[in-house]
């Protein structure tokens, strides 16, 4: 990000549309903070919200609605001009957003691994057989029944202290979450291990963040443009067009991720059964692409995907979640990973 002052003048007053969990307050204040830098006269407030995302606790995303609802009270907040911008973590904004709608900015990427977090044991390598891992990402629960199948998944919902408690007491030996969350809480001294993305390929946006704005406000996608990281936004796309290619949701274990490695960007997805049994993968790059090239070669990972059959896998456990839930609502396309806790203090 460029902090320094801008030659635009913003208006008097911006607010932003925030979760009142604590990582997603520690995210709004973090633009807060950045805007502020930019634009020392603006009073920029933080408007925190409750969602329907973060009132379920007793069901998993999939059998609700998605993570979609982690983000209308937020889109209705800004359409109703009770706010100016929302702040989200990439990975909980469906693929495709409602009309009238934009993302105004992308920020640069936090790290984008999964973290092993145990009281007892280094790695998933060093758990004994049986032993109980937790985790509420189909994604993570595929990686790990495919590479350990002597270990225990079991579900784990909550918010990270909650988590993080049922781990100490007893409940798990081990937990599964995101590093970009635990580090930007100031927790990264309970991460034993970071899983290699090789071991277990991150969701599409995971570790990044994006500023959510309607689309009728050209004038404050330029006051956010300083914020704008380019590197991370072309890899980004590249990810949520696999997803967004697949109709990816939190039904099925998808995940893609984008590197940069001199001047070319290398995208790599994967899709998966729950038990890990089947796990399709596909890697391409393209060099030195713009936005067009990024989509594109989101584009080229999904067909090759598809060419191996990930419809199947798709279809059939879209069509399992629908029967298990007949009275929930669908999820919405894109949201593709479990993995963030549906209040306070998540891990994204």
């Amino acid at each position: 990000m460029n902090f320094e002052t801008h030659s635009a003048t913003p208006p008097a007053t911006l607010v932003i549309a925030s979760r009142e969990s604590r990582l997603a307050m520690w995210q709004a204040e973090h633009v807060r903070c950045a805007l502020h830098k930019l634009y020392p006269s603006c009073d920029v407030k933080i408007l925190g919200m409750t969602t329907r995302g973060d009132q379920i606790l007793d069901r998993t995303l999939s059998k609700v609605g998605g993570k979609g609802l982690f983000v209308k009270e937020l889109e209705a907040a800004l359409a109703e001009g009770r706010a100016d911008l929302a702040v989200h973590s990439l990975k909980d904004v469906p693929m495709q957003l409602p009309e009238g709608f934009t993302l105004g900015a992308i920020l640069e990427r936090e790290d984008p691994r999964d973290a092993f977090v145990s009281p007892h044991y280094a790695s998933l390598e060093a758990l004994p057989a049986g032993s109980v891992v937790g985790t509420s990402s189909l994604r993570r629960e595929s990686m790990i029944r495919a590479r350990f199948p002597q270990l225990e998944v079991r579900p784990l919902r909550g918010n990270l202290d909650t988590r993080l408690g049922k781990l100490d007491r007893g409940d798990y030996a081990a937990i599964i979450l995101a590093a970009a969350g635990l580090k930007r809480l100031g927790l990264e001294a309970r991460i034993r291990a970071l899983l290699d993305v090789s071991e277990s390929l991150p969701a599409a946006g995971q570790g990044a963040l994006g500023i959510e704005i309607r689309a009728d406000r050209p004038e404050l996608a330029a006051w956010l443009a300083p914020l704008h990281d380019p590197a991370t936004a072309l890899a980004v796309e590249a990810e949520r067009a696999v997803s967004r290619a697949l109709g990816g949701s939190c039904e099925v274990p998808l995940a893609a991720f984008a590197q940069w490695r001199d001047g070319a960007l290398y995208l790599r997805g994967a899709v998966a059964m729950p038990d890990g049994r089947r796990v399709l993968r596909a890697e391409e790059h393209v060099h030195a692409p713009d936005l067009a090239g990024a989509l594109a070669l989101g584009e080229r990972v999904s067909a090759d995907l598809e060419a191996q059959g990930a419809m199947e896998i798709v279809n059939a456990l879209t069509t399992m979640s629908r029967a298990d839930a007949p009275n929930a609502s669908p999820a919405k396309a894109g949201a593709q990973d479990d993995s963030l806790p549906p209040s306070a203090a998540n891990a994204s």
